[in-house]
């Protein structure tokens, strides 16, 4: 039976927050009763986008978006199964005359948005998306003749040019109707998972908020120089918060420019760099949105169909940490221990996968999306093709990086080295420079490396270098 009360939806998907909440400010600002709703998904034990700590991570903040809409007067509806057939029934359950929601960056979200607003228009009711993830949407940001951006540098110049939004407060009453019915906020049992033992960041809106200010205070005005050294706590750690929208990008830019002000001038290259990075993020959104194909082939039409060699014993050992590699190991054993690697760790194990074991890089791409807590489609798939040489600013595929000479310029007294491997805690840091030379393993129970670097790397130009001529 409709309720007879008019009320509007908020459907909330990767804004896990009150404040600053574009689609929420414009549900409450209808003066009616406002319906929040969180849709689980009903996949089991495996997904190749997402995985158990991510799943943790996204309990824990529904259940500090249920508390804090309930100091709105609000209630977090938690419903399970296909969101268009599951808002159809909560349309004609609550007698909703308007359905709110904020604007996905990914193709699979946008596709869903079309089935929505179809379904809204048959039943007559309002659907009103907003653009709430970026600062400047993928159409923002174009060139002169009105065509996306393929480099990054370019596409930040025009970006940072552009009036940036300021952000916006929270709703002051919500008055989400008392009898609609709602699943208990879930475990990750819903997905048929075990609570994973990884050392996650404290979800939540609070939690987000927390970690941007001891960023900026402590963090982010060294950041040009110290963000590239994995043994040091050298960046924000938000990115999480960002890709479950615990925390707006408005208010993370407002913040910033708050803190550059109270900054001594030596600090403000490392507020500009972190900016950078904040268009970094927008740059993979928006080569995402106009080129939707990256996800299932490389950006540069010229590396398509490179040979890719077959998973195997390699590739499990990559995955575990084992390569015999120092830093590669330790960044994949802290993914696994933590559900984090380190930026620079990202690129190193990422290369070394596709340049030195010749692994299709979308192997590495999943492997870091189930495992990953800030997880971002369009920043991962970025990452990776520019690792591999295939993609939008890639490095030119003869940019090999080196494990060893990578180890010495950012890890040079093997301490983030140390802290993932114990077997090497005792192992003197120069042996993590370059590859035995007695053919023996650098300590018990590490293994030896699995391939010879100089070796792969002209494989890898000889690959790259007969697909360009063939």
């Amino acid at each position: 039976m409709p309720d007879p009360t008019p009320s509007v939806i908020h459907w909330y998907r990767r804004d896990l927050r009150v404040a600053d909440n574009t689609a929420l400010l414009h549900a409450s600002a209808s003066g009616l009763p406002v319906v929040p709703v969180y849709f689980l998904s009903t996949w089991k034990k495996n997904h190749s986008w997402t995985g158990p700590n991510r799943q943790h991570f996204l309990c824990g903040c529904l259940e500090s978006l249920a508390k804090n809409l309930d100091t709105l007067g609000g209630r977090l509806l938690i419903r399970a199964g296909d969101p268009v057939e599951g808002l159809q029934a909560l349309i004609l359950e609550s007698g909703a005359v308007a359905l709110h929601f904020n604007e996905d960056p990914d193709p699979h979200g946008k596709e869903i948005e079309k089935k929505i607003r179809a379904m809204c228009s048959r039943l007559g009711v309002s659907c009103h998306s907003r653009p709430d993830a970026a600062l400047h949407g993928p159409t923002e940001v174009l060139t002169q003749g009105g065509q996306p951006y393929r480099v990054y540098t370019p596409y930040s110049r025009n970006w940072l040019s552009l009036e940036k939004p300021a952000p916006a407060g929270k709703p002051s009453r919500l008055n989400t109707p008392a009898h609609l019915k709602s699943l208990p906020l879930p475990t990750v049992a819903h997905w048929g998972l075990q609570t994973p033992q990884t050392l996650l960041p404290e979800p939540g809106e609070r939690a987000a908020r927390l970690r941007l200010k001891s960023a900026l205070a402590a963090k982010i005005g060294l950041y040009s120089s110290q963000r590239d050294f994995p043994a040091l706590d050298g960046t924000s750690r938000i990115s999480q918060d960002l890709r479950f929208g615990l925390i707006s990008i408005r208010t993370v830019l407002a913040e910033t420019h708050k803190a550059i002000a109270a900054a001594p001038k030596s600090h403000h290259a490392g507020f500009d760099t972190f900016i950078k990075e904040l268009a970094w993020r927008e740059f993979y959104f928006a080569i995402l949105h106009h080129f939707p194909n990256v996800l299932d082939e490389e950006f540069n039409p010229d590396w398509r169909g490179l040979p890719w060699n077959d998973p195997g014993p390699t590739f499990d050992a990559w995955k575990s940490g084992n390569t015999g590699f120092p830093i590669v190991d330790a960044g994949m054993r802290e993914l696994l221990a933590t559900g984090f690697m380190h930026n620079r760790v990202r690129m190193i194990t990422a290369m070394f996968l596709t340049k030195d074991l010749h692994l299709d890089w979308k192997l590495g791409e999943s492997h870091f999306m189930q495992h990953l807590l800030d997880g971002e489609i369009a920043s991962n798939n970025g990452g990776w093709q520019w690792s591999a040489g295939t993609g939008a600013d890639a490095a030119p595929y003869f940019r090999i990086q080196n494990p060893w000479s990578q180890t010495a310029r950012y890890d040079p007294d093997g301490l983030y080295i140390k802290r993932w491997i114990p077997e090497l805690a005792q192992v003197h840091p120069k042996r993590f420079l370059e590859a035995p030379k007695d053919g023996r393993p650098i300590a018990q129970g590490y293994p030896l490396p699995c391939v010879d670097h100089h070796t792969e790397r002209e494989r890898t130009l000889a690959i790259f270098k007969k697909h360009r001529a063939g």
